[in-house]
């Protein structure tokens, strides 16, 4: 069992503004829950006692959000990068918190239900310096692996890829050696340097299940078609009445209209007349009467009125 983990929450979120602008893009909701808890909570049930995440823009929501500096009983401490390090950047600028020889670090920006246990066991068997979660996705074939050895990434070695790095791997301590200090860095670069050093960098391929990477507003509103559309829900997750498709105390009017793939966050209101088609209201957003929206997403406390498409308010 790895007790510790390390959350990637520093990411600029840059692909989602104007979303992003006010809130983290780990702190998004989907379906009334804020993305960085289905990290959380799939961690946590495969044995993680303890957190650490990295943030840089609006750390004040990653405060707000953790206000006693815990999750469901669990320690979180909040590591703020007033100038962003990068992945792998951010892993050194932690090294004080990890104590123990093993720790996982989990992307802040992506749901997935993968088979964490079968990544521990395989790291643990071989006796890996690090093992990465792999998958064949639509997003990358940036990593060449043999018989669960990565031979390659990004083809420094000549040798051709065929996954993606599902953004979930398990470390051991060896790796704050090979990052600089207070340095800009990507880990995978990091890796691609230890690989050609001899280090012994696995590579479990986990197909199976759900993996989605929320970079985009496309991949934002695809994650909760399919969530509505496949009845998915990782055995994971805490709170027994997810997905919550309507807030119990948003106030819709009786003559508005939902249709499609929607979700209404805490406090919303929707008035008379309004028509609301495969569109997303954080907490708090106001739709005048008899405006018609299909695509978009609303922004908590703010105001959508007439007759919009694909738009983000």
């Amino acid at each position: 069992m790895i007790a510790q983990a390390f959350i990637l929450g520093a990411g600029l979120g840059t692909r989602l503004r104007p979303l992003t602008e006010d809130l983290p893009k780990p702190l998004i909701p989907v379906f009334q829950k804020p993305l960085i808890t289905f990290g959380l909570d799939h961690l946590i049930a495969t044995g993680v006692k303890s957190f650490v995440i990295n943030t840089h823009h609006r750390p004040e929501k990653f405060r707000e959000f953790f206000p006693g500096g815990s999750y469901r009983g669990h320690p979180v401490q909040l590591v703020h990068e007033p100038e962003i390090l990068g992945t792998g950047g951010g892993i050194k600028n932690v090294e004080r918190f990890f104590k123990e020889e093993l720790f996982i670090s989990y992307s802040g920006d992506i749901l997935t239900d993968i088979d964490l246990p079968s990544l521990i066991d395989e790291h643990v068997r071989a006796g890996n310096d690090v093992t990465l979660a792999l998958r064949e996705t639509h997003l990358g074939k940036d990593v060449a692996v043999e018989a669960n050895r990565v031979i390659d990434i990004a083809n420094r070695y000549g040798h051709e890829g065929r996954y993606d790095f599902a953004g979930v791997c398990v470390w051991t301590r060896a790796v704050f050696e090979r990052i600089p200090p207070a340095e800009h860095i990507s880990y995978i670069s990091i890796l691609a340097d230890w690989i050609g050093d001899g280090g012994k960098i696995g590579g479990v391929v986990l197909n199976q299940g759900g993996w989605f990477n929320i970079g985009s507003r496309r991949e934002y509103l695809a994650v909760h078609r399919a969530i509505a559309d496949e009845n998915w829900k990782p055995a994971y997750v805490a709170e027994a009445e997810w997905p919550i498709r309507v807030a119990p105390d948003a106030r819709i009017d009786s003559t508005a209209r939902l249709s499609g793939c929607c979700s209404i966050g805490a406090g919303c209101q929707i008035g008379a007349g309004a028509t609301i088609e495969d569109t997303i209201l954080w907490p708090g957003a106001q739709i005048a009467s008899r405006s018609h929206l299909r695509n978009c997403i609303v922004r908590s406390h703010h105001t959508a009125q007439g007759d919009l498409s694909d738009t983000d308010i």
